[in-house]
Parts: C-alpha cells; sequence; structure tokens
C-alpha cells in the first residue's frame, strides 16, 4: 500500500539506518529535537514528509517498507 506520510529518518554516514511513520510533522520535530540531544554527533536526523510503501505488522501497527523520493 503507498501512502503520504511524515516520517522521522536516522543517518549515520550518507546511510538511512532507521525510519519510523509519525503522526504529524510537530511530533516528528519534537522527537528530532529529543534525540539530537542525546545522541553522538556523526548521527544526523531529518524530518519529511514523502509517499512511502507501507506494511502492517502482525500486531496492526504499519512500518515503512519503501520511501519513494520524488
Amino acid at each position: 500500500m503507498v501512502a503520504e506520510i511524515v516520517a522521522l529518518l536516522m543517518f549515520v554516514g550518507p546511510d538511512i539506518k532507521e525510519h519510523r511513520i509519525q503522526p504529524s510533522m510537530s511530533v516528528c520535530l519534537k522527537g528530532k529535537r529529543h534525540a539530537t540531544r542525546n545522541i553522538s554527533e556523526n548521527v544526523e536526523f531529518k524530518c519529511i514528509k514523502s509517499k512511502a510503501q507501507i506494511e502492517t505488522n502482525i500486531d496492526g501497527s504499519k512500518s515503512i517498507k519503501a520511501l519513494i523520493l520524488e
């Protein structure tokens, strides 16, 4: 399933290491501020609004299968 989402991305160097779906941009930015204060300097966080392929997990939660960057 493809949907428009807000995601918090964690970069280590040039690679995306983790991505989480966020309910809104304000919640994403709050999470980014919190994570930036508590992490080393070679890790970078970004909030993006993009299309993504989403899959539903066994417990009913949704996760990002692939980002569609245009």
